[in-house]
């Protein structure tokens, strides 16, 4: 790694990272790899690899927690938090303008022509994340079992997204003999990882959870354990330690609570709030920004004169407990780091999780479909050929997310014109 890079030229890449990180953590992983290491040399290959194999191991998104990792690496913990932060601050900045533009003019025609074009998009994102997680995670008939099993848990059953993480987790580990062929171990190969986060591991600990008490502490004190903001703030920060799988994998409980637990916005508003994450930069995750920016205005917090307000409150309260566990267990570093020497005992229950992750995707997309398809005046055929189409742009033509989008909002407005 060179020893002579400034904070201030890091500082400066983050930043025009967080402005040109489309193509979701692969394009975004793919981005930082070919600057960092083979233009600028700024860390080598080697490093590059162990952090990204770091980061993969924890839930929440990757991309930036290597953006963390990374910016650790150069100047400290300081360095991890600014590049973290930038990393995800023009996503931020663009989620809450779209958000003010969504609920001033979302319910003009034009733009309803164009959500409605959008929304098969996002169904058969939906679907193509399900289809590109299974192709790459279920190698072995106990793996579709469990995938099976996810999605008649939390259709049928109704079990909740944790429960049945926690499940297939624990009979990943049952199974890990079994589901030895079928687990890549060379992902995890970690133990050159050099670390000094362990020094300060205590010092760390303490101000990450006296940040994380001194927030929620204001929020009760504020507004009461049972405001918005403080039931926001405690959901999101256990949302984000169930992200395993990407955020695809997370997005059916978030859509459940804050559709049907706590009905803070409508199913349309979240649809269109994945829509909207898929075309900006950052992780797919700041949709929580959006949609709670919307929540915060439905529920007029600070009174119907102050909806601006309400909306990047709740939005900001939402961000913040989002992502301040990344960064918490990427400056620790993780104790994975010293199980290099048990890697089936710890990637076979990551394995069955990936796998519980595939039926649950299925199950946001039959949640979707039905709010897609079935509209008021009945079967919508139209968008279901829609949603045909932008499924085999995406798997035959492998076309991005954000151009699909792009060309099935202008199709909603083409139909609008007859």
């Amino acid at each position: 790694m060179k020893d002579c890079i400034s904070f201030k030229q890091a500082l400066y890449y983050w930043l025009k990272l967080g402005f040109i990180s489309f193509g979701g953590p692969a394009g975004q992983i793919a981005i930082m790899h070919q600057d960092l290491v083979e233009k600028r040399k700024w860390i080598s290959e080697q490093q590059f690899i162990h952090a990204l194999n770091f980061c993969m191991l924890l839930p929440g998104p990757e991309a930036q927690q290597l953006a963390i990792y990374i910016g650790w690496l150069m100047h400290g913990k300081w360095g991890g938090i600014v590049a973290g932060t930038l990393f995800i601050l023009p996503a931020l900045l663009l989620m809450l303008g779209l958000g003010y533009g969504y609920m001033m003019y979302g319910t003009l025609p034009i733009a309803q022509s164009i959500l409605w074009g959008i929304k098969p998009a996002v169904l058969a994102l939906v679907l193509f994340a399900a289809y590109r997680i299974a192709n790459k995670t279920l190698h072995h008939p106990l793996l579709k079992g469990i995938a099976l099993f996810a999605l008649i848990a939390v259709w049928q059953v109704h079990l909740s997204f944790p429960v049945v993480i926690l499940l297939a987790g624990f009979a990943g580990w049952l199974l890990r003999h079994q589901l030895h062929q079928a687990v890549d171990l060379s992902a995890l190969d970690i133990r050159h990882v050099q670390t000094n986060i362990q020094s300060s591991f205590i010092k760390t600990t303490l101000l990450s959870s006296l940040i994380f008490i001194s927030v929620i502490s204001t929020l009760i004190w504020a507004f009461g354990a049972q405001h918005m903001l403080t039931q926001s703030a405690w959901f999101y920060t256990k949302s984000a330690l169930l992200t395993f799988g990407g955020a695809y994998a997370v997005l059916p409980y978030i859509a459940h609570a804050l559709v049907e637990q706590f009905q803070w916005i409508s199913p349309a508003q979240m649809m269109d709030g994945l829509a909207l994450g898929e075309t900006t930069p950052g992780p797919l995750i700041m949709v929580i920004s959006f949609v709670s920016f919307v929540a915060g205005w439905n529920q007029a917090l600070f009174g119907s004169h102050d909806l601006l307000l309400s909306g990047v409150i709740a939005s900001l309260v939402a961000t913040f407990f989002t992502f301040l566990p990344s960064y918490v267990m990427v400056l620790l570093g993780a104790p994975l780091i010293q199980a290099s020497g048990q890697q089936l005992h710890l990637k076979a229950p990551l394995s069955a999780i990936s796998a519980a992750v595939v039926g649950v995707i299925m199950h946001l997309a039959i949640y979707f479909g039905h709010h897609v398809l079935w509209i008021s005046q009945g079967f919508d055929l139209y968008a279901l050929l829609l949603a045909l189409l932008a499924f085999y742009w995406l798997q035959k033509q492998q076309a991005s997310p954000l151009l699909v989008i792009l060309a099935c909002a202008g199709i909603g407005m083409v139909k609008s014109l007859f």
